[in-house]
């Protein structure tokens, strides 16, 4: 596992669900972790209301540009978590898998994404805690 670890999000688009993973994780557990994020079919940009729902927690998403998983990323992470079941990769996942089962916020507005930002919100805070107290993969 390197130091810190990487964390990889993934959902079909990069521009909701993994998008809140990593910056959640970013923002609960700082520095402890490398988080990341891709899609398999990335879109042209961040959704404006996942955007929007992450700038109420004070997190600046400007930077934050879709792109796809690539098989190095597969390779490389030390866990990946995919945002829905069943979501086919490009190849491989060399270290941990954590499969979460999320709704695509696509067509939502920021009042419907706002339990969504909290329920992954909930998500990464167990996984941080429990690689805290467990640094090593399992899986």
């Amino acid at each position: 596992m390197t130091t810190p670890p990487t964390v990889l999000f993934i959902c079909t688009h990069n521009a909701g669900r993994s998008q809140l993973g990593a910056h959640l994780l970013a923002h609960v557990a700082g520095d402890r972790f490398a988080a990341t994020s891709a899609g398999v079919a990335p879109a042209e940009a961040i959704n404006p209301a996942i955007a929007a729902t992450l700038a109420e927690l004070g997190i600046d998403t400007s930077a934050a540009k879709p792109r796809a998983v690539t098989v190095d990323d597969l390779a490389t992470a030390d866990i990946v978590v995919t945002m829905k079941p069943g979501l086919r990769v490009p190849g491989p996942i060399a270290g941990e898998h954590v499969e979460w089962a999320f709704p695509d916020p696509a067509n939502w507005e920021a009042d419907g994404a706002r339990d969504l930002r909290d329920a992954v919100l909930a998500a990464v805070t167990m996984l941080a805690e429990r690689h805290a107290h467990n640094p090593a993969p399992m899986g």
